[in-house]
């Protein structure tokens, strides 16, 4: 990445964003948190997720105001292009070596704001507390970067699943993502894929 900025002095910070009061928008508020906020180059920003959903749950987010998914066109090839292979070189990282990583879109996110999601497949974390956490990381909800550019090139847009289909995904039985068991709740499930990760 050109023109890195380290979090390490709140002067290499971005800018202050004016997002409105509405949880929707809180990603543009943590960029602005010293916390959250990784690093940036002309195009993006890297933050972590505030409620992360594994070990390692980070955001890639552009600089330019492209609401989500939803809003991507042809025009954003290039854009979406940069984000995965910052995502790659994230992940890349010695701390990252013992992790598999997944990286991918939300099909409906519920942030404002479009952000690639770069997310180590352990799923153990005290964030991720409900079904439709889990079911929006481990089935087809979860959109591939490799699969929203090839959709991008090849259609000159990205062929979204209807609502109706994001609503049944999301309504998923919960079972695990590394093996076939199926548990009958969350409790449940968080005890099991621990067990995959203890070996």
């Amino acid at each position: 990445m050109s023109k890195r900025k380290s979090s390490d002095s709140l002067e290499n910070g971005p800018k202050k964003n004016k997002p409105n009061g509405h949880w929707s928008m809180g990603l543009l508020a943590a960029i602005d948190d010293p916390k959250l906020f990784i690093e940036s180059d002309d195009l993006i920003h890297i933050i972590r997720d505030k409620y992360p959903k594994a070990k390692f749950h980070y955001l890639v987010l552009p600089k330019e105001d492209i609401t989500s998914i939803k809003s991507v066109t042809s025009t954003h090839l290039s854009l979406l292009k940069h984000m995965e292979q910052v995502a790659l070189e994230l992940i890349s990282r010695d701390k990252h070596k013992e992790s598999t990583f997944k990286i991918g879109y939300h099909a409906e996110p519920s942030m404002s704001r479009l952000h690639l999601h770069v997310i180590s497949d352990d799923m153990n974390s005290e964030s991720l507390k409900t079904k439709k956490h889990w079911n929006s990381f481990t089935n087809d909800f979860f959109l591939k970067s490799e699969d929203v550019i090839k959709d991008l090139e090849k259609n000159g847009k990205i062929i979204l699943p209807p609502r109706e289909v994001c609503k049944k995904l999301m309504e998923t039985p919960l079972k695990c993502h590394k093996c076939d068991v199926k548990p009958k709740n969350m409790p449940e499930l968080k005890k099991h894929i621990v067990t995959h990760f203890n070996r």
